[in-house]
């Protein structure tokens, strides 16, 4: 089980101390472990920090689990001192489930280069699979889909807040199960009967609500570097959130490989404000 404290370090040294931090738990994300679906996000973001020092040797890195309101806020004031000024509960923080990953610049500043969530949401092929019936009165092979995944907005806008002096933003979304199927597939109860899992069922999908936090963008992309238009008489930047949907579980490979992608894109994005000492 991994542990919930901070991980700071270049090079060989920080490997060994997420190693440590992880309890020994698998860091070959490209590996063995790459098919596996069991692996936590945390755990895979703790591999993607152990690649990104081995590949990067001169940059020093940190993992965190949390990014308070406080910090948000005074970043807020920063810009302009309208801003930032409302906080009722002291400790509020987010938590993004695979923590918060950043670099160190030139000027001793920590500036964010990845943020990882994975979201679970409908478990219909396996209750179909199990032939368990659901509803109210047990008499459906379908539930219709819930509102709870719709809390990740909460932490996607206040990296927003955070980074609105940045040109990237790597937040990246796992969204898994029926509720974020892209396509429509039949699956068999144990009687043999098909129950039909329609992508585009408003009973069952949500995808059409998350992409809220992308614009409206396709899914499955990384938009990591930000965009800019114009809309009317104003010229806008936007931060998107990268959002990756699938029915079936996220592997820890496919994970680990769009996240080191994204901290990737944030290095080169930054690279003008990095030392990358020898490398």
């Amino acid at each position: 089980m991994a542990k919930k404290g901070k991980i700071t370090g270049k090079g060989q040294a920080l490997r060994l101390s997420v190693q440590q931090e992880m309890g020994g738990g698998p860091l070959s994300i490209f590996g063995a472990a790459a098919q596996k679906h069991d692996l936590s996000i945390r755990e895979v973001t703790a591999g993607v920090l152990a690649e990104l020092a081995k590949e990067y040797p001169g940059l020093c890195f940190q993992q965190r689990p949390s990014l308070t309101k406080k910090e948000i806020n005074a970043k807020l004031q920063g810009f302009d001192p309208r801003l930032g000024q409302a906080l009722f509960v002291e400790s509020a923080s987010i938590r993004p489930d695979g923590a918060i990953t950043e670099v160190q610049d030139r000027k001793g500043n920590w500036r964010v280069i990845l943020v990882g969530e994975s979201k679970h949401q409908g478990n219909d092929v396996e209750k179909i699979e199990a032939g368990v019936l659901q509803g109210k009165k047990k008499n459906q092979d379908l539930m219709k889909a819930g509102n709870a995944i719709e809390r990740m907005h909460k932490n996607v806008l206040e990296l927003r807040n955070y980074m609105l002096d940045e040109r990237h933003f790597p937040y990246v979304v796992f969204l898994q199960g029926s509720n974020f199927s892209t396509e429509t597939f039949e699956v068999a109860r144990p009687d043999g009967r098909l129950v039909t899992v329609a992508h585009d069922s408003g009973f069952l999908n949500r995808i059409d609500r998350v992409t809220a936090s992308s614009l409206s963008r396709e899914i499955n992309q990384n938009y990591c570097e930000n965009i800019t238009f114009t809309a009317g008489d104003f010229d806008h930047m936007f931060q998107i959130a990268s959002l990756y949907c699938k029915a079936s579980p996220w592997k820890a490979g496919e994970m680990a490989a769009v996240m080191l992608d994204v901290a990737k894109t944030s290095l080169r994005i930054l690279a003008d404000e990095l030392d990358f000492g020898d490398h």
